[in-house]
């Protein structure tokens, strides 16, 4: 019996070790820069609106800026929800 322990514990641990998350590879940089791309599309749209508003910007620029500010927003929407949805999946399972 102490035998059969002993190997569970050498397999749980090398498992263990597999499924460690390794630094430098994973979605945590992806995240980051996802954000700073919506962030950074955000206020270009601002300043080009802004731009528009007081000194008579390109109408053309104004329009590319809000669409690409409202597709960002939209992807940010569908994403939360997603992971909204997830987290509900999660709490509906049973223990």
């Amino acid at each position: 019996m102490e035998a059969l322990t002993s190997i569970v514990a050498d397999r749980y641990a090398a498992s263990k070790l597999a499924t460690a998350p390794q630094p430098g590879a994973g979605g945590g940089s992806a995240f980051v820069n996802a954000a700073l791309d919506f962030a950074a599309t955000l206020q270009q749209g601002e300043q080009t609106a802004l731009a528009a508003m007081t000194a008579g910007a390109d109408p053309h620029a104004l329009v590319q800026a809000l669409a690409q500010t409202e597709l960002a927003v939209e992807t940010a929407v569908t994403i939360r929800n997603k992971v909204v949805e997830a987290y509900q999946e999660i709490l509906r399972m049973p223990v």
